[in-house]
């Protein structure tokens, strides 16, 4: 038993092993967050991090200079739907340009299913919005799980694993990868910032657009191993 199990870790190569991991660990995380979402009363966690981020005894007021509010309006707008799609399209379209159809539709699988099953979460979950705190954007949807860190998560990483194919060398690799995660992090602490979100529903969201982006990546490695997708693509 022991020597099967070193020949499988042996096969399996170390980034399948840890998308594997990222996923397990993201719905394991997924569920547990979704137990405080649905709780009749918010959980300490959440109320003591969202007024964290507001002037003590002024939940109207948030912390820092009028441009830390500007600069979080800016880039909570990364996550937006507007911007997302617009830089999907974007790439979908140079891909489809350069004669790379299967890559474009694989991006465009793991975006539009990203939202899909960002709003089938929401309905699912049914929670409101904090009311704890005032709200400086306006929002109308449902609050679990963040659908700006959920999108981020799944359209930027997509987008970084794709580019980093490309890029010479493990260092420059490494860097876009940091800045698709660095990216997705600000959008989901500008959430919490702004007000809109309960701490846990942004962590629900990196945890469920992580693991939707990498079983993404496996099924794409799983085609190109069987030739549905060229290896250059």
């Amino acid at each position: 038993m022991k020597n099967a199990a070193k020949a499988l870790l042996n096969r399996v190569e170390f980034p399948v092993l840890l998308a594997g991991l990222v996923i397990a660990g993201g719905l394991w995380a997924f569920e547990e967050l979704m137990e405080v979402a649905r709780a009749t009363t918010p959980h300490a966690f959440d109320t003591e991090i969202l007024l964290a981020f507001r002037q003590p005894g002024q939940p109207g007021v948030p912390i820092g200079s009028p441009w830390l509010e500007g600069a979080m309006r800016d880039i909570t707008s990364l996550g937006s739907t507007s911007v997302l799609v617009l830089i999907t399209t974007a790439t979908i379209i140079y891909l489809l340009l350069i004669r790379r159809p299967a890559t474009a539709f694989l991006i465009f699988v793991a975006v539009a299913g990203g939202q899909v099953l960002s709003s089938l979460l929401k309905v699912g979950v049914d929670r409101p919005r904090p009311e704890l705190v005032s709200h400086l954007v306006n929002e109308t949807s449902l609050s679990f799980p963040s659908g700006h860190a959920m999108l981020s998560a799944v359209t930027y990483l997509t987008l970084g694993s794709l580019a980093a194919r490309f890029l010479p060398g493990r260092t420059t690799k490494v860097y876009v990868l940091f800045l698709a995660v660095l990216t997705t992090v600000l959008v989901g602490v500008s959430r919490v910032y702004l007000g809109v979100h309960w701490p846990s529903d942004v962590l629900a969201g990196w945890c469920a657009g992580f693991a939707w982006a990498m079983l993404c990546w496996l099924v794409a490695r799983l085609l190109q191993r069987r030739q549905a997708v060229s290896d250059d693509a």
